[in-house]
């Protein structure tokens, strides 16, 4: 209790208490009350992050544990090829989030391996400057989140899998339930517990992006990738000076943190309680 007073607790207390001054630097400035918050509700930059957020959030969540599902679902039945494959497909996970976007600029280039793959099978009309056109660059930017991560969506999946009664499989097949029905009636239902985790461990970090928009495109081209964390970043240490400012976005990012991951495992724990 004592650590996480500390460690948690009290910069928590600290950043409300800036968020409620004029602070240009870490330090207390003149207190200023609710200022700041009415403000960043008005700031039409902020506000374009967040919904830009929640956006890159959703198709993270969603393409991330669909590719884990499938995955998890065609390894279910290959025993010897389950363990090398998991291990490959958790292989980015032991890269930095830095050094994945390192790569992932060099791939994207206008000469870089994505746009070679694309020649070398006659799709020349899909090549792009994939980090320098607005409509594509957040979209590639959260394609390197699921690459990441949807082999930890795999693996939890996997072991919900792992977990299902042979007896109650059995009694499916023999009753006729195969593949598609199966998957809905039997599979679905049993891997409730698993979808509440893996969603709700997505949607909390891929609100929370910040390496890959700051190192591969620094939230562009024209703002089109500036998620609600790198206006943080840039508020406090972009040169604005706006220490309390800065610490009320990032409060506001706080909460919506808590609410959304809050609203959504309540939900899904809820329909694992029906199931």
């Amino acid at each position: 209790m004592i650590i996480y007073l500390v460690v948690v607790i009290y910069p928590l207390i600290s950043s409300a208490r800036l968020s409620l001054t004029d602070s240009p630097a870490g330090n207390v400035g003149e207190f200023i009350g609710l200022e700041n918050f009415q403000q960043l509700f008005g700031d039409p930059d902020v506000m374009s992050a967040l919904w830009r957020t929640l956006a890159y959030a959703g198709v993270v969540v969603v393409v991330q544990n669909g590719l884990g599902l499938i995955l998890a679902r065609a390894f279910f039945r290959r025993i010897r090829a389950q363990r090398p494959l998991s291990v490959m497909l958790l292989l980015p996970m032991l890269i930095s989030p830095l050094m994945a976007a390192f790569i992932w600029s060099a791939l994207y280039a206008p000469n870089g391996a994505v746009n070679a793959a694309l020649e070398a099978i006659g799709l020349d009309s899909l090549t792009r400057i994939w980090l320098g056109d607005p409509t594509t660059a957040l979209w590639a930017i959260a394609f390197v989140n699921v690459w990441m991560f949807a082999g930890y969506s795999c693996a939890i999946f996997l072991a919900g899998y792992m977990n299902m009664s042979n007896e109650v499989l059995e009694a499916a097949r023999v009753d006729g339930a195969d593949g598609w029905r199966r998957f809905r009636h039997v599979e679905w239902p049993l891997l409730a517990p698993a979808l509440t985790v893996n969603v709700t461990l997505a949607l909390i970090g891929s609100l929370k992006v910040f390496e890959y928009p700051l190192v591969m495109t620094n939230g562009g081209p024209a703002g089109s990738t500036t998620t609600l964390t790198l206006v943080i970043y840039q508020t406090i240490f972009g040169g604005q000076g706006s220490f309390g400012y800065g610490v009320a976005i990032a409060l506001l990012l706080l909460a919506v943190v808590v609410v959304l991951s809050t609203f959504v495992n309540g939900f899904l724990r809820r329909r694992e309680e029906r199931i």
